[in-house]
This record gives structure tokens, sequence and C-alpha cells, in this order.
């Protein structure tokens, strides 16, 4: 699912005018997440420490980023609803052709997501590096707190963007994808842990235990705009079995 910081000295970007998406000021995805920062006065951006020109598809960076075809989509999406909004319609609002639309993104769907790639890259690296004395599941704990960590400037955006990726039926077809790409990374630190194989039953049922604690916790936060975010899923992971109860066999 999806936004983070994911550490105040790995990941800092400037939050100045962040405040939602009709603002078009910070764009946010998680759990699995991304979360893009602009300044409202300007058009450069970071995306957790990844520049809006990490994902371009070769040659010289355009003066259009794609952060800016992000804050156009999501604009359009709250105005006139997901399904309603083309293509076209989101590359005219950000000024640019509908082949620079897909010099960026795959498809419409795909603008929800961020960096969320490179953020998910990340993760694995964290997890690779934590202390091993640190036990599997509040090592995975710490790890998705962090990932889907974000300012509180930037929370109503990404709140909105949440709730069309867990509301909006297209959405949800397409999150399965990203989805099996956070299990992995889960599943693939497990795996090391308990010296098994990724695709092996333990490391991937951690994965799905562990997604679907995320989008739990996500749900319940987007009930209640008096909730954080960190909290539930903190609560959420506690809630899960240790170690020694996913490596017993029946």
């Amino acid at each position: 699912m999806p936004s983070m910081e994911t550490s105040s000295t790995s990941r800092s970007a400037s939050t100045s005018g962040c405040s939602s998406v009709s603002d078009a000021v910070s764009v946010t995805v998680s759990v699995v997440g991304s979360a893009m920062v602009v300044d409202s006065n300007d058009t450069r951006c970071q995306s957790k420490g990844v520049t809006s020109h990490a994902h371009d598809r070769g040659g010289r960076p355009p003066a259009t980023s794609r952060v800016a075809l992000e804050r156009a989509a999501l604009a359009l999406f709250a105005a006139h609803g997901f399904a309603e909004t083309t293509v076209e319609e989101i590359a005219e609002a950000a000024g640019v052709g509908r082949r620079t639309f897909f010099r960026y993104f795959d498809s419409k769907n795909d603008v929800m997501w961020g960096e969320f790639d490179a953020l998910l890259a990340d993760m694995g690296a964290w997890l690779a590096a934590i202390d091993d004395d640190v036990p599997m599941v509040e090592a995975l704990r710490q790890a998705v707190v962090r990932f889907n960590s974000l300012p509180p400037e930037a929370v109503p955006a990404h709140r909105e963007r949440m709730a069309l990726i867990l509301r909006v039926p297209a959405l949800q077809a397409h999150s399965t994808l990203r989805y099996a790409a956070w299990r992995e990374v889960v599943a693939a630190f497990a795996a090391r842990r308990l010296g098994a194989e990724p695709a092996d039953f333990a490391p991937q049922l951690l994965g799905h235990l562990a997604l679907g604690a995320a989008v739990a916790a996500y749900e319940q936060w987007l009930g209640d705009e008096a909730a954080d975010l960190s909290a539930l899923l903190t609560t959420a992971f506690e809630a899960l079995p240790g170690e020694p109860d996913l490596t017993r066999r029946t």
C-alpha cells in the first residue's frame, strides 16, 4: 500500500507550503508508498531523497517534471474523479502533450505511485543493513513506520491519494502489482533471517501478514482524521506473530 520520510538525516526535503492535492503542493504515496514534496514557489521537487528526474526515460531533462504531471493529475482526480479524468486532460493541465505524459508514466494508474520503486529499494536496503539482534518483526515494524512517515504538511494530500488507491476499483486492481513487489522485499528479508528461500512458506506468509497489517492500519487512518498513522502501524505490527510461530511446522 502506500508514504514515508525514511529518516531525518538520509531523507530530507523542503515541506514549506504543503497542504492538499487541490493546492498541488505536496504529493504523497505509501505502504508501501512514496512522498513527493514540492515547494509551492518552485517546480523543483524531491521524492524521499530521489530527484524528480530519477526515472526519466533518457535524453535531456525536460522542462516539465513528473511531479508537475502528478500535481495536475491529483488536482483533476480530486475535482472530477479518477475514472472521469483522461490522460489527455492531465497532459493539457500540465501544459504538455500526451507523449510527454508517457515519458514518465506507463498509464494513468501509475501516477498515483510516485517514486514507489526507488522507495521500495531503499526499504530493502535498510532491512538488509539492520542489526541481526533486532527481532525480525520489530525490524519490519521499524522499516514500515519509516517507509510511511511524512511531515504534517503532507498529510492532507497523502490522505486523498491513499483514499483513491484503496477505494477506486481500477486502482485496487493495479495495486496488486505494487503490493506483490512490496511483499517480496519483506519475504527476502525474512528468508535471510530464517535461513530459507524467499519463495518458501514462512517468508511468503510474513510478507502477506505484513502487508495486511499495513493496509489495515491505513484503512483505520483514513476513517479517522485524528488518528496517528505511525501509532496504528505500530499497533498492527505488534499484533503479528513472532519468529518462533512462523518457523513452526505442523
